[in-house]
Order: C-alpha cells, then sequence, then structure tokens
C-alpha cells in the first residue's frame, strides 16, 4: 500500500512539475521587450544648457517649484557625486535585472492580458529606502542607490534586518510587490487574520509572477529564516489559534507579527531570539496557497476574494 502511494506521489508530481514547465514557456513566448531608461546616468551628466531639455523629458522628476540652479547644485553636491559613483560602480551591467524585469512582465500581461508595460527609469533618492521602487500605470522608478548591497557603508546607519534586502537582487522582488498592491483589492483590514490574508495574497502573486526567485527571496528571509518558518509553522498555528489572535482587532499584534521586525514577538525569549519578523505574513502566505491548491480560482479572481472566503475555504494545515 505505501509503494502505490509514493508511486501516485512521484506520478502526481512529475505531471505537475511538467505542467508548470508547459506554463512557463507559453509565458516566455510573450516576448514582452523594455528599454531601461538610465535618469541616473543623464542627471550625472547634464550640463546646465542641457538640463531644461531634460526636464522636459522626465517632468515627473523634477519638482517645478526648484529652479535650474537648485538641480544643478544638486548634481554637484559632495553625496551625490557619491551616489552617482557607487551605483555606476554597482550597475556597471543590467542585464540580469532587465533579464527579470521582462520576464516578471510577461507573467503580468498573461495573468492580467490589459496590462501594459510601463517606462522603467532608474534615479537615486538619497537612499530613503522606504521607497525603492515607485509604480503607475506608465512608469516604474527604481532608486537604484538603495540595491547597492546590504553591506553597503551608505547603510551602516540603518538597522540590520532592514538593510538585509537593499540588494540588486532584490529588485525584482520589490517591483512585483509594487504590481500585486495594484491588483489586490479587500476591504478594511481589520483583524489579525485580515493582514495576514493580505500579505499572503501578495506573497502569493509573487509565487505566479516571478517563479524563478526562492520562497526565501520572495519574502525577503534568508535561507535560514525561511528554514525556521517551515520547522515551526505548526508551532506558529497553534499559537495563533490557542490564544484568539486571529479575530482578534489589536493594533499591536501588527508590529508583533506583520510589520518588518528584527524578530516576531511571541514574548517567549528562547522563541523570539531565533524567530524571524513578519510571520504572520508568513502564515497568511500558506493559507493562501493552500486556498489555491483546493478551489479552481484563477489568480486575478483570487486577489479580490474576501479574508473569510480564502480561509473558509483554505482547509489550511500547517506542516508538522
Amino acid at each position: 500500500m505505501n509503494k502505490i502511494l509514493l508511486l501516485l506521489i512521484v506520478v502526481l508530481s512529475v505531471f505537475s512539475c511538467k505542467r508548470e514547465s508547459e506554463l512557463e514557456n507559453i509565458i516566455a513566448n510573450i516576448n514582452t521587450d523594455i528599454s531601461i531608461e538610465r535618469f541616473d546616468k543623464l542627471f550625472a551628466d547634464v550640463s546646465g544648457d542641457d538640463l531644461p531639455k531634460l526636464r522636459k523629458a522626465y517632468p515627473f522628476m523634477f519638482s517645478e517649484k526648484y529652479p535650474d540652479s537648485f538641480w544643478m547644485a544638486k548634481k554637484t553636491d559632495t553625496l551625490q557625486l557619491q551616489l552617482f559613483n557607487e551605483v555606476d560602480k554597482a550597475f556597471v551591467n543590467f542585464d540580469d535585472t532587465e533579464s527579470n524585469i521582462e520576464s516578471l512582465f510577461n507573467h503580468l500581461k498573461y495573468y492580467f492580458p490589459e496590462f501594459h508595460p510601463p517606462r522603467i527609469i532608474t534615479t537615486t533618492n538619497d537612499v530613503d529606502y522606504r521607497n525603492k521602487v515607485i509604480v503607475t500605470d506608465t512608469i516604474a522608478v527604481i532608486a537604484l542607490d538603495t540595491y547597492l548591497g546590504n553591506d553597503h557603508e551608505f547603510y551602516l546607519g540603518i538597522p540590520k534586518y532592514l538593510r538585509e534586502n537593499l540588494k540588486k537582487e532584490q529588485i525584482i522582488v520589490d517591483l512585483a510587490g509594487e504590481y500585486a498592491k495594484k491588483y489586490i483589492y479587500q476591504s478594511q483590514n481589520k483583524t489579525l487574520l485580515d493582514e495576514m490574508i493580505y500579505f499572503g495574497k501578495q506573497l502569493f502573486f509573487k509565487d505566479a509572477v516571478i517563479p524563478f526567485k526562492t520562497d526565501a527571496e520572495r519574502i525577503g528571509y534568508s535561507q535560514e529564516q525561511i528554514d525556521w518558518a517551515v520547522a515551526n509553522e505548526s508551532y506558529i498555528w497553534r499559537y495563533f489559534v490557542e490564544r484568539e489572535l486571529l479575530f482578534s482587532t489589536d493594533s499591536k499584534l501588527l508590529g508583533r507579527f506583520i510589520n518588518p521586525a528584527p524578530f516576531s514577538k511571541f514574548y517567549l525569549e528562547e522563541v523570539d531570539a531565533n524567530s524571524p519578523g513578519r510571520l504572520g505574513q508568513y502564515i497568511g502566505w500558506q493559507i493562501v496557497r493552500a486556498y489555491m491548491n483546493q478551489n479552481d480560482v484563477p489568480l486575478k479572481e483570487m486577489l479580490i476574494k474576501s479574508t473569510e472566503d480564502i480561509f473558509n475555504n483554505s482547509k489550511f494545515k500547517p506542516r508538522k
């Protein structure tokens, strides 16, 4: 009986892998072609005579309340020159990032036929790591000085748990995350479970549109952190259920289990010391995955489902 069960699992696994491979081939043939506009380089090299032309070509990159003299002074500022130099060294070759963005856009076009690739514009933003990527319907702006590598000297004053993802490999993950926000609809989040499902939708969206990234990269964990989350999934779930946290509206729970933090706060010294932050997001991800495994629902439709619908129909059981 065990041999039959094992054989069935192997057959299903092979069939699933073959189907996923066929889907990826279909998506790759969409063949989105993009061009990266290096505004950071254009601004670094612009002369006073050419600045009006640059402002006309990129009006959304300049505030009208500042005259040309302000922008020329800014581009020759010592800090700005350092930023230009460090970005230039880190991004000599943009081919891998460009290829990843094209793949992301292929996936977006497959799942959302109405999607039109925007202009991709790179810039610097004085290391504003809270605004690394900005996306609208027509443009996507990427601040390259927030992706210089998590050990870069510019980031020494930033908490370690935040600077871990200030690396170029995370550009595509952050870009996918911004698009996830545009496609997700969920009524006002009130409970911890609402927040968990909201971020679970974001992470499942990344599963679909950047399948070439690992689970650790999609959630922004190290491999050790994702391994800890997987190994302790049952404990985390039991903690939430036994303490009746899922339907709680206590705003403090966001800081403990949802928002970026060096660790999650179970108020148990040994557990907290080893846990990664945002474990509520991680469990929400597993609930959404369970829901999609149990229900034949298109990605686009799942993203607008209610918390109750997803939770009640997920049949979620944590790994033991």
